[in-house]
């Protein structure tokens, strides 16, 4: 005689009902994720499996952090990028190729090539600090003392200063070409 052993899903199954008759008074919410594919329901798995909750409000302003920093890293990069052609061009019409009558560049006119191009470091070193800083991270240990998602507000407020700033040198960079 064979003895049959109850698969994981039976177990689950008769979880799942149990669960039903002593809730009777809530209201059932369909979970999407119940009607996705193999692949999304081992990828909700894992995530909810490290602790990850979609749905929370300090998850969402994390993410938005990260989106409003690649955002402005990628305005820096491009404004960067206008202050180098602006550079190369302002090079062409103030410092031309040595000549026998003048073989020494104008020295304003270095000086001002070498301030344009230490602009242009300087916004490089602020894109890359924006684009590598770190986000608080979701660890459960310290979650318990310290308010995360004040200070997670209080980041998206700085997020909020540096568009402002980026647009602001959009705005020099639309006025300028």
């Amino acid at each position: 005689m064979l003895l049959r052993r109850p698969t994981v899903q039976a177990g689950v199954r008769a979880r799942k009902e149990r669960k039903e008759l002593d809730m009777t008074e809530f209201k059932a919410v369909a979970n999407p994720i119940d009607s996705a594919g193999s692949t999304k329901q081992l990828l909700s798995n894992l995530f909810y499996g490290w602790g990850y909750n979609f749905y929370r409000k300090e998850n969402q302003l994390r993410a938005d952090d990260l989106l409003v920093r690649a955002k402005v890293s990628e305005m820096l990069a491009a404004a960067r990028a206008h202050l180098a052609d602006l550079e190369r061009a302002w090079r062409r019409e103030h410092l031309p190729e040595p000549t026998r009558e003048h073989p020494y560049a104008d020295a304003a006119a270095v000086a001002s090539a070498q301030q344009m191009r230490r602009a242009q470091q300087l916004i490089e070193a602020l894109e890359l600090r924006v684009r590598t800083v770190g986000v608080p991270e979701m660890d459960r240990i310290n979650q318990r003392h310290r308010n995360e998602r004040d200070t997670l507000q209080q980041l998206v407020g700085v997020d909020g200063e540096l568009v402002l700033a980026a647009e602001g040198f959009q705005r020099c960079r639309a006025g300028a070409a």
